[in-house]
């Protein structure tokens, strides 16, 4: 069933033409590559416990659900705890939503936190478990601390992590931020279809 699931998505991601004329696109490709170098962004923590590994199944501007986003989807069965990637605050909490699927009308019903850093930045973490929050709003939350339970509420295909992390430009407009993280092989900017795993601290 998992394998069909899988397969139904690779097809997808195929078939699908389109590429994001997002100008980030291009400078995350070159900050993947190593090409440029970015020193001076934050280091996350993987947003999963230590020595745990998951893989990342769809990456920064990918064109199935991604295409005009800088997010990462964790492939992550139900129930997986999800902890912090950075310290702050958490501004908002939902746990009520129970459905989930690959349809819009699903949006409004996905599960979430949202967590502000000291910068003002913030980090959103989504499809989570029916009541798989473990922070109240309000909260202030520590980088690694578990903050939730992964699910497959909203608009998902399979039960998964969506990670984006945004901040105001200088024309005090949202923008997505791509992101960099602590890995066992180093600090990285990650990439679809690869696993990554926590380093134990």
């Amino acid at each position: 069933m998992m394998f069909r699931i899988l397969l139904s998505l690779i097809l997808f991601l195929l078939i699908s033409c389109g590429v994001s004329k997002n100008p980030l696109r291009k400078e995350v490709k070159l900050l993947q590559k190593g090409i440029i170098k970015d020193d001076t962004s934050y280091v996350y923590a993987l947003p999963f416990e230590e020595g745990k590994s998951f893989r990342v199944i769809q990456g920064y501007f990918s064109p199935f659900t991604h295409k005009e986003r800088a997010a990462l989807d964790f492939n992550m069965k139900k129930g997986v705890k999800i902890t912090a990637a950075r310290g702050g605050i958490a501004i908002r909490v939902k746990e009520d939503g129970t459905l989930g699927g690959l349809k819009k009308k699903y949006r409004s019903h996905g599960n979430n936190i949202v967590i502000e850093h000291e910068d003002g930045s913030r980090a959103g973490y989504w499809h989570l478990q029916h009541n798989g929050a473990l922070v109240n709003v309000g909260d202030t939350v520590k980088q690694g601390q578990v903050i939730a339970l992964s699910g497959k509420t909203g608009y998902a295909l399979v039960p998964h992590l969506h990670f984006l992390v945004w901040k105001y430009d200088s024309t005090r407009k949202w923008q997505q931020v791509a992101t960099r993280f602590q890995t066992s092989n180093g600090i990285k900017y990650l990439r679809g279809w690869k696993k990554y795993k926590r380093p134990v601290e």
